[in-house]
């Protein structure tokens, strides 16, 4: 029996242009043998909780240097609860503050991955959580 590719969206909220870090994750999870979908720059929340239902992904992974995360992980996860999505896991990655991390995972965020992140550790992670899940 062939074991089914973890499926990850990876997307970029808000208006932060820079997309670099979502790129090099969103390559470490695909040469890790992952189903990676890249939705691309300036995404809204709407547009991620949908495009996460429409692929059925297992994962979604946002990246935000803004500084917005406390008003765009809410309402991602929020709309991810209104579209049955409870077993999606979200994991965040950018410029997230140390005393905003506790709030987030209580939220809901299984992970938090900032500057200088392992990818191999973001990959294990992932792993862990989704066989966890299953």
């Amino acid at each position: 029996m062939v074991e089914r590719k973890i499926r990850v969206l990876v997307a970029k909220p808000g208006l932060d242009g820079h997309d670099r870090g979502a790129k090099v994750v969103a390559r470490a999870l695909r040469d890790a043998g992952m189903e990676v979908i890249y939705t691309g720059l300036r995404q809204t929340p709407e547009m991620i909780a949908e495009a996460a239902l429409q692929e059925d992904v297992d994962v979604i992974g946002i990246s935000i240097l803004s500084g917005a995360h406390m008003a765009l992980v809410p309402r991602i996860l929020e709309l991810m609860k209104a579209n049955g999505q409870d077993d999606v896991l979200l994991f965040l990655g950018g410029i997230i503050p140390e005393d905003d991390i506790s709030q987030l995972k209580e939220m809901g965020v299984s992970g938090v991955y900032g500057p200088g992140a392992s990818t191999e550790d973001i990959v294990t992670q992932i792993r862990a959580d989704v066989l966890e899940r299953a």
